[in-house]
């Protein structure tokens, strides 16, 4: 079993910064993809970004590319997201995940976070 706790998550006021950490406990997810994802209310989840194992390769959605950053330290086995130049619009519950055989956008994801709530103030 695998749990991953989210944090960082907190109201901050557009244009803003947060960095958002993902810990892992019981077995290791140093060896697989892990990705984020958010949902707003009222709107279906949807990718943020994504990390393979060694973090040589990473995927950002368009809305995200050049704002955020995916990384992670495998000696902690923790995942980040660097938040910057944030937007009302980034309001969201923000969760995540480790990959299976396939990861990025459409990959397929086994264990989930509970979420931390970003919340972008105008």
């Amino acid at each position: 079993q695998v749990q991953l706790v989210e944090s960082g998550g907190g109201l901050v006021q557009a244009g803003g910064s947060l960095r958002l950490s993902c810990a892992a406990s019981g077995r290791t997810v140093s060896r697989y993809a892990m990705g984020w994802f958010r949902q707003a209310p009222g709107k279906e989840r949807e990718p943020v970004a994504a990390i393979s194992w060694s973090g040589g390769s990473t995927y950002y959605a368009d809305s995200m590319e050049g704002r955020f950053t995916i990384s992670r330290d495998n000696a902690k086995n923790t995942l980040y997201l660097q938040m910057n130049s944030l937007k009302p619009e980034d309001t969201a519950l923000y969760y995540c995940a480790r990959a299976t055989t396939s990861w990025g956008p459409s990959g397929e994801y086994d264990y989930w976070g509970q979420g931390t709530q970003v919340t972008v103030s105008s």
